[in-house]
């Protein structure tokens, strides 16, 4: 019987590979002609090609998120906040490859504006209308005065310490004013500030993140010189936040409305349906020559407290997007960045200087100057000025300077991206230290993996469920010494995770969850509510 003939195996020809390999013995053939005939493959077929670099860079960024998701433990260890680490690593990542680097400015500009308006609906979401009402003068006060004077201080001292002419040092002022209480947060990790100061602290930086946006946007739109810039400026910037706060109380009465008897085939449609209307009302604004970011914050605010079917499920899908959101800012602003030019002495000790001057200076002394007529202990003052970090927002405006292409702009961006950095490290890292020395009230949230509950066809009347504020009149007090009427009764109260055994004699702590049932919401208010 003559053998079978040997017969090669044809790289080229997939499709032949079943037939060729039970037809007789092969050839072994080393794994550089493979490699070489994968190559002439690819080369043969280049939507191979394409789909193969793909899914590395889809792997890429899988593996990025993770990482970016798991440094919170190690944020929580090392107390340096997660944005910060987002921050340097990808600044580090961009050094050592350079291809990282070469997103365009435009379209960091466009994805962190997205990601803000999803952070800013979330954190406006999360204060909700009965806490701004109880802190809405400190958060109005502290979000445009404050953002303001921070702006014009900055900009002096640029002018006279760093020899910036007007136009930058304005820029520079205008840029670096906003505060970013998320960066605070993480920090804190399990712990939640109680009482007014955590809500001041949101409700500042949700107010002057749109408010130093306006200001930029105004200053680089004004035309001229002297009082006609001036003028302009002023007039834009009144644009900007009337018809940003027009947009969004409007829209926020109407999704709030809308979302109590919006009827989905599918309770994930119901947050899907929240987002796209929020970024509708965000655009709507903007076209209209207002402030987008002011209109969803509001509308964050105005449904924070609204009632409605799956709001629970609204609130932890935008929660998580503004999560994602975050990691996707701070990773694309590092790698904006260039390090070499970071390092320039022209840029870092400038950038050291206003440091200095923005953390132990102008916001202690001038915005705590503002802050005296505030009803906050002297500790809560003192917290709320140490802990006005900055973050995303600084930096996204550092990019509209360069694509305004201002003179002197890439020194301009290099100067905030230092100045965040130190804000962030070192104001974010002494937060925890701060927060515990001058007695700010804090609660530990532990996760709670399980929940228990029952779903409804209607709405419950008359359920109402609330947060015990720090200097509400409620606090000490006893159940049966609250003057809630016959027709009204505590169902509950969540303490620390746990639920509690309801006795007559059982006393509100700060922090208590309560589920109550009575007609009046005002009243509950009066007793839960911290008063102004």
């Amino acid at each position: 019987m003559r053998p079978a003939p040997v017969r090669d195996v044809q790289y080229g020809r997939p499709d032949r590979i079943d037939s060729i390999v039970s037809s007789g013995p092969r050839r072994l053939v080393c794994r550089e002609v493979w490699s070489a005939s994968l190559s002439t493959t690819l080369e043969a077929f280049p939507i191979v090609a394409e789909l193969d670099s793909f899914t590395l860079a889809l792997g890429l960024v899988a593996v990025a998120l993770i990482a970016a998701v798991a440094s919170n433990r190690l944020s929580a260890v090392i107390r340096v906040p997660a944005p910060a680490l987002f921050l340097v690593v990808a600044a580090v990542l961009a050094a050592v490859f350079p291809s990282l680097s070469q997103v365009p400015r435009l379209l960091d500009q466009e994805a962190v504006s997205v990601a803000l308006v999803f952070i800013l609906f979330d954190g406006g979401m999360h204060i909700g209308w009965r806490r701004f009402r109880a802190s809405s003068r400190a958060i109005v006060w502290l979000g445009i005065a404050g953002t303001g004077v921070t702006a014009a201080a900055i900009a002096i001292a640029a002018h006279v310490l760093v020899g910036f002419d007007w136009q930058a040092s304005l820029l520079l002022g205008a840029a670096l004013s906003p505060t970013d209480p998320a960066v605070v947060f993480s920090v804190l990790g399990k712990r939640e500030i109680s009482g007014r100061s955590g809500t001041i602290l949101e409700g500042e930086s949700g107010a002057n993140d749109p408010v130093g946006i306006a200001i930029m946007v105004s200053l680089l739109a004004a035309t001229g010189s002297g009082l006609d810039a001036l003028a302009g400026g002023l007039g834009e910037f009144a644009l900007q936040m009337l018809v940003g706060g027009v947009v969004g109380i409007g829209g926020g009465w109407l999704v709030g409305r809308v979302i109590r008897r919006l009827s989905l085939s599918n309770e994930s449609l119901h947050s899907i349906w929240t987002l796209a209307s929020v970024l509708f009302l965000y655009a709507l604004a903007t076209l209209l020559h207002g402030s987008g970011f002011l209109a969803v914050f509001l509308v964050g605010i105005l449904i924070g407290d609204v009632r409605a079917p799956f709001k629970r499920e609204i609130e932890r899908f935008s929660s998580g997007v503004a999560s994602l959101a975050e990691i996707v800012v701070f990773t694309l602003l590092g790698l904006s960045i260039t390090l070499s030019d970071v390092l320039r002495p022209d840029i870092l000790l400038p950038g050291l200087l206003i440091a200095t001057l923005l953390i132990f200076g102008i916001r202690p002394v001038l915005v705590g100057l503002l802050s005296l007529p505030l009803r906050v202990s002297r500790g809560e003052r003192a917290f709320i000025l140490w802990a006005g970090l900055k973050g995303a927002v600084p930096i996204l405006l550092g990019i509209f300077i360069l694509e305004a292409k201002v003179p002197g702009a890439d020194r301009i961006y290099g100067i905030i991206f230092v100045v965040v950095l130190v804000s962030v490290v070192l104001q974010g890292s002494l937060i925890p230290l701060f927060a515990h020395r001058l007695g700010i009230p804090m609660t530990v949230v532990e996760p709670e993996p399980w929940a228990v509950g029952v779903r409804l066809n209607e709405e419950p009347e008359g359920f109402h469920q609330l947060v015990v504020a720090d200097g509400a009149s409620a606090v000490g007090r006893r159940i049966d010494e609250l003057e809630l009427g016959d027709d009204a009764w505590i169902s509950f109260i969540r303490r620390d995770g746990r639920l509690l055994r309801l006795k007559p004699s059982t006393r509100f702590k700060v922090g208590d969850e309560v589920l109550a049932l009575v007609d009046s919401e005002k009243r509950l208010g009066e007793l839960f509510d911290a008063a102004e």
